[in-house]
């Protein structure tokens, strides 16, 4: 049986490995922050702007945000498919809270590029 890749149906195993994926970008861009709250002894505004100035964090932030919304994306199917039995109302929820999570990462794209 052939499958088409660029079909937007997903198995489980895809689902498996992109939650990984995404939670390896998330857990990598919190450590990093972490340890530069930790390292740095005061942060002002000119830190903070100089930490998001630089392109390559411009890049991982950017990265964090779309594995953010790829790990809610799963995470939502996955509850409102266990937990929401009527189809209609399912739908409805998972278009609004994808359009949210979108809109998140636009907006997140607006802050970070106009540093």
């Amino acid at each position: 049986m052939v499958t088409n890749q660029a079909s937007i149906k997903r198995d489980g195993v895809q689902d498996y490995v992109s939650l990984r994926a995404t939670a390896a970008i998330i857990t990598a861009f919190t450590l990093y922050l972490a340890w530069f709250f930790i390292t740095t002894d005061n942060i002002t505004f000119e830190v903070w702007q100089g930490l998001f100035s630089s392109i390559g964090m411009k890049v991982f932030t950017l990265a964090a945000l779309v594995a953010i919304m790829i790990h809610v994306r799963i995470g939502l199917w996955q509850v409102l498919t266990d937990y929401v039995k009527p189809t209609g109302l399912r739908a409805t929820l998972q278009y609004v809270l994808n359009i949210i999570a979108f809109v998140y990462v636009a907006v997140g794209l607006f802050v970070l590029w106009g540093v």
